[in-house]
This record gives structure tokens, sequence and C-alpha cells, in this order.
């Protein structure tokens, strides 16, 4: 089966008003920055967002974000974003944060038809506990908090309940694929791009390079019964990459 999209803005045509997205990357390394870019220019709104973070302001998420298109985030870290804080802090959206690592394994438990999950991480506190401002009034107040979640003890531990996460769509970059949606990663660029492919109900994969036939098996990162849709960048897509905090010496 081809799945070879000829345009970013045709791959992302059908999410509309209201989709929920899965969305690979960590900052502004491996974020498919030109499906997002096609995705805001399309001019839809009032998504819910799963990420680690939102981007940055100017820059991957953070576009979308800055033009009010995003009304709901989960995610594990705020990061290096000024207009997340203040839309959150205003009450301008509702932002879920969770434990980086319950993040990475309620989209891998979603992609793999597992409902829910105990983990230790977040017992005896108001991830378990319930609390957490979900949404802020305008003026401050909690107008959405986090519910209480069921726990349960095992060998003498106590665990907490964590229910899995699917989407309408995922967005997510690989270095490479092949016209069948096998894909794979350039070293951290690996982060959350294959657990968001997978718990999107229909994943679009941007590819700095198409390969000609299909790649090996033991290449293979995340197989392509986890994509829909693949489209390949240009040169100059592919070489555009921006870097959240640049280190020289």
């Amino acid at each position: 089966m081809n799945k070879v999209i000829a345009s970013a803005r045709e791959a992302v045509a059908d999410i509309g008003d209201g989709a929920s997205l899965a969305v690979g990357g960590f900052g502004l390394c491996g974020i498919p920055a030109v499906l997002l870019e096609a995705l805001h220019q399309s001019g839809v709104s009032d998504l819910s967002v799963v990420s680690n973070n939102c981007g940055t302001d100017g820059h991957g998420l953070g576009v979308l974000l800055s033009d009010g298109r995003i009304s709901r985030v989960t995610a594990s870290y705020v990061g290096e974003n000024k207009e997340f804080a203040r839309q959150y802090l205003g009450g301008e959206l509702e932002v879920e944060l969770i434990p980086q690592g319950t993040l990475s394994e309620r989209l891998r438990a979603g992609g793999c038809g597992i409902p829910a999950f105990y983990t230790p991480a977040g017992v005896g506190s108001q991830v378990a506990d319930g609390g957490l401002p979900w949404k802020y009034t305008a003026d401050g107040g909690v107008e959405v908090a986090s519910p209480r979640k069921e726990q349960r003890a095992f060998r003498g531990r106590t665990y907490v309940l964590e229910e899995s996460v699917t989407t309408d769509f995922a967005l997510v970059r690989a270095v490479r694929g092949d016209r069948y949606g096998n894909l794979v990663f350039q070293r951290s660029a690996r982060n959350f791009n294959p657990l968001a492919a997978m718990a999107g109900k229909v994943a679009v994969a941007e590819v700095e390079e198409l390969v000609d036939g299909a790649l090996h098996p033991d290449e293979v990162h995340l197989p392509g019964v986890f994509v829909q849709r693949v489209v390949p960048l240009t040169a100059g897509q592919a070489a555009d990459k921006s870097i959240e905090k640049a280190t020289v010496r």
C-alpha cells in the first residue's frame, strides 16, 4: 500500500476544528514542523493537543498556541514558552500536566489497545489525589481541577490507575521512511515520535528522506501498521531545524 501524500497541506486537510492531536518531539527536537505549519495555514482551531510540551514562542506548536488555536494541552512540561504559561495562568487554556514517564506510557498503551495501567508515579501527590488546577478563571480561581484517581496496592506498594491516550490524529517527524509507512528516527529525535504515532487513529509522518523501495526490517523503529500517511520533505525543509538553546565554545 502506497501511503505517500504529495504535500503537507493535503496530508492535514481533514483535521478539523475540535480535533485531538498527538504530536511528537521534545522541545524543538524532532518536531513535525512542516506539518504543523500546514495545519496553522489551514485555519483549524479548538485543538486538543497531547505532546511532551507545547513548543516554544514562535516555533512548533507555539505558533498554533500564540494564535489561540489550541484549547487544551496534555503535557509533562511547560517548556521555554512564556505564552503557554501566560494562557494557562490567565484562564485561557486548559492544561493537564502529568509525569513524563506516565505520559509516554499513556501514549504507548493507547497504541497497543490497553485501556489503563497502574504506576507508582504520582502516588502521594495531587497527581493521584486530585486537585491539580487544569484550568484557571480569569481572576486566578480554579475552574477545572484534576479528579482523584483509583489507587491499589500490589505486593505492599501503592499504585495509581492511569488511563491510556488515543487521539484523532498524530503528527510526527522521521529521518527516513518508505512508502509503506515504516519509519526510522534520528538519535534523540526518536523521543516521543513513535509513541505519538501509535496513539493517533490517523498518523501522519513527515520524512526527511523517502527511501526507494522498502526499509530493511532490522532498521525499522516504528512499523508502518501505525502510520497512515507519509509526506516526503524537500531538502530545504529537511535542513530547516531550529535550536532551542544554542551552546557554543
